[in-house]
């Protein structure tokens, strides 16, 4: 599956992370042949409570060098490829996460505050946009929303934000009703 050429097979770590190299090359190639849009997803990173793979604590140690490693290799192969401004990697989950441990040692879904990461797509990089509280429960800044997120996605692909679907009735419905693209990004 790996070529020589492509430089990631000599980058991927010994530790298990073969297969999610291996699908960030096949992401990275459909794109280059011209697919819109394309979804990686590597394993849970629900740390609700404690579980037999320990503490909150053992999960980030285990899993954040991991995804470091993952994504910095990307971005590299990305930018090295000059395909900076055709492929816009996303990091995101489906909510943020509470500010307070619960009963069971974990943290729960919190959609108050939420971290997403971009590279390429064109955006501007090298920025931070938003701030929250000091325990990360409340924005402190202007907020930003999923349709704002949306939108800025169909910003990138050039997807019309008066894009309408036929809903189970068959009404026409606008799929961004209020969001805006991040102003700071685009």
């Amino acid at each position: 599956f790996f070529h020589a050429e492509d430089g990631i097979r000599d980058r991927s770590p010994s530790r298990g992370l073969g297969d999610v190299y291996k699908r960030q090359l096949l992401a990275r190639r459909l794109c280059e042949a011209g697919c819109g849009f394309v979804t990686i997803k590597e394993g849970t990173w629900d740390f609700h409570g404690l579980s037999n793979n320990g503490t909150i604590v053992d999960g980030m140690n285990r899993k954040g060098p991991e995804l470091d490693q993952v994504v910095s290799t990307f971005i590299e192969d990305i930018y090295t490829r000059n395909l900076q401004d055709d492929i816009l990697l996303v990091i995101t989950g489906d909510f943020g996460r509470t500010p307070k441990i619960n009963h069971e040692g974990g943290r729960d879904h919190w959609p108050q505050v939420s971290t997403l990461a971009f590279s390429g797509g064109g955006l501007r990089m090298g920025q931070v946009i938003g701030e929250s509280d000091t325990k990360a429960a409340f924005p402190t800044s202007e907020a930003f929303h999923p349709q704002d997120l949306m939108a800025t996605l169909f910003h990138v692909l050039g997807i019309d934000l008066d894009l309408q679907a036929l809903d189970y009735s068959g009404r026409p419905v606008f799929l961004i009703e209020t969001g805006k693209p991040i102003k700071p990004l685009v």
